[in-house]
């Protein structure tokens, strides 16, 4: 078993990250890892698109910034825009995020309709809660509503109970 040294929280053996508040978890030596696989890409307001996996990490080339669902394995790239707003879609809502995680039960892990946005601004990646109703929290701290906090290749989201890690290209 591991401990998270942050909330004391125990793990199987070969965790990298505590599953209830998603910091880093101290690996020993010899701990292997398994690579993530990837999807094919997602477009901003459509459901995951399964298919086969793609022999690269990031299947859509100028996508500086991808998701892994950690519940699923899943990577969706994020590309074309310099602003990403996250969150679910529901019937009647007037607007919509530019990318929906309602096929990755985003509601049952309470996820806000416009939960957060992902920027770039000057070759730094920023994450902001949109007032989102569960929080959000990057490597396990809970950041401020409506103020940008910078995140790094390899971070985890926790968007109320679901769980997202940055991947940076160039990192």
């Amino acid at each position: 078993m591991i401990i998270c040294q942050n909330c004391l929280h125990r793990e199987m053996l070969g965790a990298m990250f505590c599953s209830e508040c998603g910091a880093q978890l101290i690996i020993a030596a010899g701990v292997t890892t398994h690579a993530i696989r990837a999807t094919s890409p997602l477009r901003f307001n459509e459901t995951s698109i399964k298919g086969p996996p793609l022999p690269v990490a990031f299947p859509v080339p100028d996508a500086l910034i991808s998701l892994n669902i950690l519940s699923t394995g899943d990577v969706l790239p994020l590309a074309g825009q310099e602003e990403i707003t996250f969150g679910r879609v529901s019937d009647g809502q007037p607007v919509a995020p530019d990318l929906d995680l309602t096929p990755y039960k985003a509601y049952e892990a309470g996820v806000s309709r416009l939960h957060a946005s992902i920027r770039i601004i000057e070759n730094q990646v920023l994450i902001t809660d949109l007032g989102s109703a569960n929080g959000t929290r990057v490597n396990g701290v809970q950041i401020t509503p409506h103020i940008p906090y910078p995140v790094k290749h390899g971070d985890i989201l926790t968007l109320g109970k679901f769980k997202i890690q940055i991947l940076l290209r160039d990192h």
